[in-house]
């Protein structure tokens, strides 16, 4: 049972800490947000796709893609909905790692990044964010398998680590649940929620929020 007075004290030290941005509150549970029902996932037929802007296109499927390097990163996740969840553990494929170890080669045309999920559903980033830190291709959480409600077997995820400062923080929307793909593109296009109004960049310090 939650304790309001104790979260009010965390929440408290959060602030002092430089930790909530504004117009956030915290929360010590993970709500579940998406639109459409939660898709159900056969992975003996998943296959994640990377294609566009790259010198080859890569396709893996289940166990290729658990094959790849992993990394495990702690971040503060904070949602447009004005929620905040921090210090989760989130491991999983690092876009930034894949570019290190020359398995994904963008192209210098390479600018952006769309995630394609299940069902159609995309939302954009600049290949500079994707290519920070603060964004984890994630298949656990906490030292557990993400729950379908959350994105299983794979979603986007971008948060923001205190200690780094020189990393922009986007709100938790920029990381599609049940991510198949990622789409380099030379120009920027709107995913699902940034045609629906919500702001383009997202940037948590800014509560860029509506466009």
């Amino acid at each position: 049972m939650s304790n309001p007075q104790q979260r009010k004290k965390e929440q408290e030290q959060m602030q002092k800490q430089g930790r909530l941005p504004p117009g956030q509150s915290l929360t010590k549970k993970f709500p579940v947000l998406h639109y459409g029902s939660v898709p159900e996932v056969d992975l003996s037929q998943w296959i994640f796709r990377v294609w566009g802007e790259v010198e080859e296109e890569r396709r893996w499927t289940w166990e290729e893609f658990n094959a790849l390097p992993t990394r495990e990163v702690k971040m503060d996740v904070h949602c447009v909905t004005r929620w905040s969840k921090f210090d989760t553990v989130w491991k999983g494929v690092s876009v930034k790692g894949l570019v290190e170890e020359d398995i994904i080669k963008p192209l210098p045309s390479a600018n952006f990044v769309t995630q394609h999920a299940e069902g159609g559903y995309t939302t954009n980033l600049p290949l500079d964010i994707i290519m920070q830190d603060n964004f984890l291709l994630a298949t656990h959480l906490d030292g557990e398998p993400i729950t379908p409600e959350h994105g299983y077997p794979l979603r986007g995820v971008v948060g923001h680590m205190p200690e780094r400062e020189d990393m922009k923080t986007v709100y938790f929307w920029k990381g599609a649940k049940w991510l198949r793909g990622l789409e380099f593109r030379s120009e920027d296009k709107k995913g699902f929620w940034e045609e629906a109004g919500y702001h383009n960049e997202g940037d948590v310090w800014k509560e860029q929020r509506r466009a």
